[in-house]
């Protein structure tokens, strides 16, 4: 089968869009299928169109539909799709009504889409290769640290929430809390300023062994 996936970064980037490409673009290829990577549907003849983003590739989208409503166009949303883009974006809601089919990575996903739209949508788990790691005691501090472009779509705040209150961790976990690493001075200007305090005041201490990565 020949396959065009379109994403709206720019390839000369080495962001997660990119990367996410070339990640299912290389499984792909791997079942046997010839796979074109593009910043934007160039019109070439493909069985199957797999734009990333609703919002951010709908031109694709669109071209793609209009060329070849028979054939089968799949859109991949995103974070920035689903917690943002889908609310209030018309060419977003028009790429979801557009899309043969609907790939999200995660079950919840499903609850920020209209109930009409869940036939056509499947979970696609992102999935990673696992690591040799051995045990260190590197530090008496176990830290956190959340990396990725912590806007405020993507819910930066969610490590702070998710952090166990002291009386629940077990007598057995050998750890009585721990840190979430400030982000840089960077990111810090970056934000929001409401949340630039909320950051600091989430970071706690904690002793524990941590794994180190094999080399």
């Amino acid at each position: 089968m020949k396959i065009q996936l379109v994403t709206p970064a720019p390839l000369t980037l080495n962001n997660g869009n990119k990367i996410t490409a070339q990640r299912w673009a290389g499984m792909l290829k791997k079942l046997g299928h010839r796979v074109k990577v593009t910043q934007n549907y160039d019109a070439e003849s493909c069985d199957v169109l797999i734009a990333l983003h609703a919002r951010r590739s709908s031109d694709s989208i669109q071209r793609f539909h209009k060329r070849h409503p028979e054939l089968a166009l799949i859109v991949v949303l995103t974070g920035t799709d689903l917690y943002r883009d889908i609310r209030r974006d018309r060419k977003a809601k028009q790429s979801l009504e557009l899309a043969t089919r609907l790939v999200v990575l995660q079950q919840m996903a499903l609850s920020e889409l209209p109930k009409r739209l869940h036939a056509k949508t499947r979970v696609i788990y992102q999935s990673a290769e696992p690591l040799r790691v051995r045990f260190a005691n590197i530090s008496t501090n176990f830290k956190v640290c959340v990396i990725g472009h912590l806007r405020e779509e993507k819910d930066p705040l969610r490590a702070k929430k998710s952090r166990p209150k002291r009386r629940e961790i077990p007598a057995t976990a050998g750890w009585a809390s721990y840190r979430i690493a400030r982000p840089g001075k960077f990111w810090l200007r970056a934000i929001w300023p409401a949340s630039r305090q909320r950051w600091k005041a989430a970071q706690t201490f904690c002793r524990k062994r941590l794994p180190a990565a094999s080399r």
